[in-house]
């Protein structure tokens, strides 16, 4: 009993120990965007603003098109999310369902490709890009975010397919259902929590990138939002601190509004009770 409390205590310190890790960065990230210049040039910093201002924000908003980066950025991540998980979900149901060696071969380069780095896809990406006519455009953008979110999204459906019943589909077919049937009417709405988690993946994933869409969009008016952070650091590297917080600490605001909305769904046992042993 002494051991199975210490080890539950132990688990509990660890993880307040890592929420600490991740909070403490946006937190102080917050703190930056509401102070004044006074305090943020003080030799003795503080945890909270003494006194609460919103002149970064107004100030990030004059400096940088914020407004014109987020929709590029939006349009790319939502184009990316969708385009993935309309390819990735057939294919999913087709590797999970038919575990040939194809399949399984598929599966672990999926998981192999996750290991290569931005560096080494950058310059082939690039030059089909350039064949396509498609350097410098939202289109191209999204394409390179597809392909980059594609192969874990993959993955992930596998797993969630996986994880319906095949009994479920035997009583379909039974019933008179077809294939595209069965996926559509019976398997696809059991998938809505993974479905919706692999979106959300490929959403987060194509709003917080960087490094492709700072080498492939040369127009200020096509830059996403991670690339216009940037502007706000100057030509020696002295960056403008107060306003660069407050755009950074509204870059994160989508990503953690759409996980809070649809989190439940993400955690939701939507496949309790389907099947009775």
């Amino acid at each position: 009993m002494r051991t199975s409390t210490g080890d539950r205590i132990g688990q509990y310190a660890a993880l307040l120990a890592y929420l600490v890790f991740l909070a403490l960065p946006f937190l102080w990230l917050v703190s930056i965007a509401f102070k004044s210049p006074r305090e943020l040039g003080s030799l003795h910093p503080t945890w909270f603003p003494q006194e609460p201002t919103l002149d970064n924000f107004r100030q990030a908003f004059d400096e940088q098109p914020l407004l014109r980066a987020a929709g590029n950025s939006l349009l790319a991540a939502l184009g990316a999310a969708l385009i993935a998980v309309l390819i990735a979900t057939p294919l999913a149901y087709v590797m999970a369902r038919h575990r040939t060696r194809l399949a399984k071969a598929a599966t672990g380069w999926v998981v192999v490709s996750q290991a290569f780095p931005l560096v080494l896809v950058i310059i082939p990406l690039f030059l089909v890009l350039k064949n396509l006519g498609l350097i410098n455009s939202l289109p191209g953008l999204v394409l390179v975010y597809v392909v980059w979110a594609l192969p874990f999204s993959l993955w992930m459906l596998v797993g969630y397919v996986r994880a319906v019943p095949a009994e479920l589909e035997e009583a379909a077919a039974v019933d008179g259902a077809g294939r595209l049937r069965t996926l559509v009417s019976v398997t696809a709405p059991l998938l809505a929590p993974g479905i919706v988690a692999t979106a959300l993946f490929a959403f987060i994933t194509a709003w917080n990138e960087f490094f492709f869409a700072l080498v492939l969009l040369k127009t200020p008016e096509k830059q996403t939002l991670p690339v216009v952070l940037t502007h706000f650091i100057g030509a020696e590297g002295v960056a403008d601190l107060g306003p660069l917080a407050a755009a950074a600490f509204l870059a994160t605001l989508p990503s953690l509004v759409v996980f809070a909305i649809i989190q439940r769904r993400i955690t939701g046992g939507m496949l309790t009770g389907a099947v009775k042993s």
